[in-house]
């Protein structure tokens, strides 16, 4: 047989596979991961990061083929995730070599930029190995470690397209980058002392350990130190010097709301906390987030840290920089957002200079930029799961399965812990957490997170889902952006982000209890049984309302809350006798006449009212802070309960009176406020379960999703749903976005998004759409 012959009869005997994989699977190391495997089965072709995810063309006998086709799933490295792959048939070219070819430029918008990823054992094996070249460099990673959706400017996810760009790789990484051995083959943000981003101490000259080393210093002489980190500045201090937390509490204008810890381990964290396992778990899990876990008796920490709380937040380090400040300083350090008041977190070095100006004392900056700010995650251990309390940093850009496809929406979220959403196909991409929006350095942030998130997936919204609250700046911003508007109600979002995350259209019943939200007439609302789907809902019950009174004061004052719920229940106001009298005859009148104090049937304010009867707290300086000392101080083990009744109108109304009348009682006669809160939080799920009871008498509906703010209270979260399942409802709890305001955008997204693929003609509309 000639030559020619040979070469064609071995190409008739390969064959030839177009491979086209979605999901996160750029940053992650997966190209890489995919070489390995191809050429240990001596395969051809090549792989490359597109718009679209990765596309793999690979060649050769159709066994081997196979296997690497069968394997492909087990191949990914850690940090990805496949969610789809479509495999084409092509003609095989004969190609004896397999490579990682150049990233395709933009002509389709469907990859996703990983999260950031905290440092891997790996990585820290070498930082602290004095012989390994980067010993120390506070900027290690590899593939499977380090920044990633902080850094992206853009999509395909290659160094020209992140903030690593300024750094030229030297001979060595390059080496490394180029190396499929390599642990560091094509990890964009590869870097090393010679040619990496590097430390230094603002105002010193300072640069590399001795601005590390001045840093630490500043720390341990109770200082505070203003650091760069991932997604942007933290506030740090000695978490065991009182003063120095005090400091940074007057400086930051904290006065209460409690600060998160990092320890150099989890044997630092269990000397302070109780551990539970899903809370060990989230903790040295890469996302490495803030996880509120119940704290120790006789925990050495500055009572400044967390006053009033039986909780600390407590994390891990996630950067090299955050290691080496717990390796060679104090080893638990206070670690607060790097901002004042309810600003965003400062994420640039000028200004973190100027806003920072009055709070650190020392500024440790590096000259890697940020280029999307992105805070802490916070999680809660919640009926033996992690529940996000903040999604943010290590989560961000994850997509959450809808489970449908339907026209590109923008959800712009509530005002408060806002957070927007924008979905792309059938999946939804929540952004980091935005904050407050009546900042006015938290809108422009809004206004940033939008456009980034719009460049990054590569859609513009055809639809603005947005609060039905006139007065929410997101919902302003909404009607001005001159698309079609889909205004969501506040608490059906809420049922919406929950069924959403559990890949749910409906129908089902939904407890929805937060602090105030507008109802579809304009009323307040925020203690509520619907019966919803993601087309629409039906308000089933509520709680009886509380009058506001003075609007907006009763929620910074929540004495007054208390004092309209005693004379609700027909009580005098002799439990407040702590208060200046004219105060008290002044609201009483309010609550008389009704003069500027609407009602609410929000259940945050019965927390609120609650703990003033209890006396712990006549005035509030963060949000939910009565709520959760309430929780906090509440007995363990308490079985007992309040009575209350239900008038079955329609809608149903839960009626606490009974419930404030025997408080009064209690506390009149010296009952430890302790125990009253415990019964008074077994009783608000008492009163959960009796509602669904009626809820499903009238509408065969057995599944429930609870909701809202107060459902991040594990005491009253746990309670229902135990009483719920033992009712034998189908429980739906958050787990993967908070249930608080963080979560509403999802919902709003998602309601929009079905009805938009209704008005389009799309298929399995839910029976139930009122």
């Amino acid at each position: 047989m000639s030559t020619i012959g040979t070469a064609v009869h071995s190409l008739e005997l390969r064959v030839r596979r177009g491979i086209r994989v979605r999901g996160t699977v750029q940053g992650v190391g997966f190209r890489p991961a995919v070489f390995r495997a191809a050429t240990a089965r001596d395969l051809a072709g090549f792989v490359r990061n597109d718009s679209e995810g990765v596309w793999i063309e690979i060649e050769g006998s159709a066994g081997a083929l196979s296997r690497f086709l069968e394997e492909l799933p087990g191949t990914a490295p850690p940090l990805a995730r496949i969610e789809a792959t479509e495999i084409v048939e092509l003609r095989a070219l004969g190609e004896l070599e397999f490579r990682i070819a150049a990233s395709a430029e933009r002509p389709s918008v469907r990859a996703i930029v990983p999260p950031d990823a905290a440092t891997c054992d790996a990585c820290l094996r070498e930082l602290f190995d004095p012989s390994d070249r980067r010993f120390r460099y506070p900027f290690i990673n590899c593939t499977d470690c380090g920044p990633r959706y902080t850094i992206a400017r853009d999509l395909p996810y290659d160094r020209a397209r992140t903030t690593m760009a300024a750094f030229t790789l030297c001979a060595r990484c390059r080496g490394e980058y180029e190396d499929p051995s390599s642990r560091r083959f094509h990890a964009e943000p590869n870097a090393c002392p010679d040619c990496g981003p590097v430390l230094s101490l603002s105002g010193t000259g300072l640069r590399g350990e001795a601005a590390l080393a001045a840093t630490v210093a500043a720390l341990r002489a109770g200082r505070i130190a203003a650091v760069k980190g991932l997604g942007g500045f933290h506030l740090a201090a000695d978490a065991r010097d009182q003063a120095a937390v005090v400091r940074l509490r007057e400086r930051k204008q904290r006065p209460h709301k409690p600060f998160a810890l990092m320890a150099r381990d989890l044997g630092q964290i269990e000397a302070i906390v109780e551990l539970e396992e899903p809370a060990r778990r989230a903790l040295a899990s890469p996302v490495r987030p803030i996880v509120l876990c119940p704290r120790r008796a006789g925990a050495t920490v500055a009572p400044a840290v967390a006053p009033g709380l039986d909780e600390l937040g407590v994390m891990l380090p996630y950067t090299p920089l955050h290691h080496l400040m717990l390796r060679d300083g104090p080893e638990l350090l206070v670690m607060t957002s790097g901002n004042l008041a309810e600003e965003p977190i400062a994420k640039d070095n000028a200004a973190a200079l100027e806003r920072l100006a009055g709070i650190a004392d020392v500024f440790l900056l590096h000259d890697r930029e940020i280029h999307t700010r992105a805070d802490d995650s916070v999680a809660r251990i919640v009926a033996g799961k992690a529940q996000p309390v903040r999604r943010s940093r290590g989560h961000v850009p994850e997509p959450i399965e809808l489970g449908f496809s339907a026209p590109p929406v923008l959800a712009v979220g509530a005002n408060l812990k806002n957070a927007v959403c924008m979905t792309r196909d059938g999946d939804a991409y929540l952004s980091p957490h935005v904050g407050d929006l009546d900042h006015l350095e938290t809108f422009a942030f809004f206004r940033e997170v939008i456009g980034k998130l719009e460049q990054l997936l590569g859609v513009h919204p055809e639809v603005v889902a947005c609060d039905l609250h006139p007065d929410y700046v997101s919902t302003r911003w909404a009607l001005e952006c001159g698309l079609r508007t889909e205004p969501v109600q506040h608490h059906h979002a809420h049922l919406a982000s929950c069924l959403a995350e559990h890949g749910r259209i409906g129908p089902s019943l939904g407890v929805v209890f937060d602090g105030t939200g507008c109802g579809p007439a304009g009323e307040l609302w925020g203690g509520e049984f619907l019966l919803a789907d993601l087309a629409g809902f039906q308000r089933l019950g509520h709680l009886r309302p509380l009058t506001l009174a003075g609007g907006e004061a009763a929620i910074r004052e929540p004495w007054r809350l208390a004092a309209a719920a005693l004379h609700d229940a027909g009580l005098t106001l002799d439990l407040l006798g702590r208060i200046d009298r004219k105060k008290r005859e002044a609201v009483l009148r309010l609550i008389e006449t009704g003069a500027a104090s609407p009602k609410a049937t929000g259940a945050g304010r019965w927390f609120d009212a609650v703990a003033a009867l209890c006396g712990l707290r006549d005035e509030i300086t963060y949000e939910g802070q009565a709520a959760v000392e309430l929780e906090a101080i509440a007995a363990p083990g308490e079985c007992c309960s309040y009575p209350f009744r239900i008038e079955r109108s329609d809608p149903f109304i839960v009626d606490l009176r009974p419930a404030v009348r025997a408080i009064g009682a209690e506390l009149a006669n010296g009952a430890p406020a302790g125990e009253v809160a415990a019964r008074f939080h077994r009783t608000l799920a008492m009163a959960i379960g009796a509602g669904c009871g009626i809820a499903r008498e009238r509408s065969r509906v057995e599944t429930v999703a609870l909701s809202g703010g107060c459902f991040q209270n594990r005491l009253l979260s746990e309670s229902a749903k135990r009483l719920l399942e033992q009712d034998e409802f189908a429980v739906l709890v958050h787990g993967r976005v908070p249930p608080n305001d963080g979560g509403v955008a999802l919902g709003q997204a998602a309601v929009a998004a079905w009805r938009s693929r209704q008005v389009k003609g799309g298929n399995d509309v839910p029976r139930h759409s009122r």
